[in-house]
């Protein structure tokens, strides 16, 4: 195992010359005097964390525990309207870091867990635009949400306006305009 750390610090044309000697063990000395610019040390120290950058590799912004699982609302995604809650429609403006970071189906999943009506789109500039209509209490805690957004994304601004706009029938992810 360490011969193959080493193998990975010698050049490449003395690394085919003296693949052979690195994995006879009783060689390392000759090798060690023979090259002294060589470390035969491992080269990454077991502590070492090395962060994982593709996304695919990542795990599923769901499951990162910046965001509680509110194991209630997994059984029943939307929640019965409350005939004595008044409905409030909103249209939020999202600025920031809010594109290519999983930002509208968050939020369309978010939307959905409190029972919310309305969509979500990119926008040209950059920005997230979304449509929330439901009771004052769940749009105001949507609003919350999306001002933290999911972990990878940067929220920098968050304007709020009243609506009268119709949500539709549930909620749902909008093509870019």
């Amino acid at each position: 195992m360490a011969a193959e750390r080493v193998i990975m610090t010698l050049k490449p044309q003395i690394r085919w010359n003296h693949l052979h000697t690195l994995r006879n063990h009783h060689h390392r000395s000759q090798i060690a005097r023979r090259f002294p610019q060589f470390s035969f040390r491992p080269l990454i120290p077991a502590h070492f964390h090395l962060p994982v950058r593709h996304p695919h590799l990542r795990p599923h912004p769901l499951l990162l525990p910046s965001r509680p699982l509110n194991m209630s609302s997994l059984a029943s995604p939307v929640s019965p309207p409350d005939s004595s809650a008044p409905i409030e429609t909103v249209r939020v403006m999202i600025k920031g870091r809010v594109q290519g970071v999983f930002y509208r189906n968050w939020t369309v999943e978010n939307a959905q867990e409190l029972g919310l009506k309305g969509w979500v789109r990119n926008r040209r500039d950059g920005s997230v635009e979304a449509l929330f209509s439901g009771s004052a209490d769940k749009v105001g805690e949507m609003q919350e949400r999306c001002r933290r957004g999911p972990p990878s994304a940067v929220v920098t601004g968050l304007d709020v306006n009243p609506s009268t706009e119709d949500p539709g029938t549930g909620f749902e992810r909008r093509s870019t305009v």
